[in-house]
């Protein structure tokens, strides 16, 4: 068990930033999984706070990039690759309607995020709001699990 341990540990050192960087980009898809974990793993294992922030950023926002692209090729390619339910699909649109671009800023909230990304394309939203308002959405998450994790390690 303690070799397990140690080769996890060793992994995560050794290969945080690419590993980082690949999970948060898998989690701004559809795919059901977290960054959360190894952001503050990181950071407590004394990695720089601002480098784990910039890199979970970087591929939060690229992952959503991509779910955005997919959006704008219109709802039969999102439902072929990514089956999001029509009610998520539904509130996003509600959300977009009633508070307009800045609803991009809530891309990073579990369970809808995703779904605002789609809409954003679905809707041809400007690339360039998007990009702003995404990347502060994302940086902003990033920012307060990085400073909760170093503030409560104190």
């Amino acid at each position: 068990m303690s070799t397990m341990l140690e080769f996890l540990n060793s992994f995560v050192y050794n290969y945080g930033y690419p590993n980082l960087f690949i999970l948060s980009f898998l989690a701004s898809t559809v795919l059901p999984i977290g960054s959360e974990a190894l952001v503050v793993a990181l950071i407590s294992q004394g990695f720089s706070p601002f480098n784990v922030i910039m890199v979970a950023t970087a591929g939060n926002y690229l992952g959503s990039c991509t779910t955005y692209f997919i959006g704008l090729k219109g709802r039969p390619v999102l439902e072929k690759y990514f089956s999001p339910s029509p009610e998520k699909l539904e509130k996003s649109e509600r959300l977009f309607k009633r508070y307009g671009v800045y609803t991009l800023l809530f891309t990073w909230v579990p369970g809808i995020g995703d779904a605002i990304t789609m809409v954003a394309g679905l809707m041809h939203i400007s690339f360039k709001y998007f990009s702003i308002l995404v990347f502060l959405g994302k940086f902003g998450r990033y920012f307060a699990i990085a400073y909760l994790t170093t503030f409560l390690s104190k």
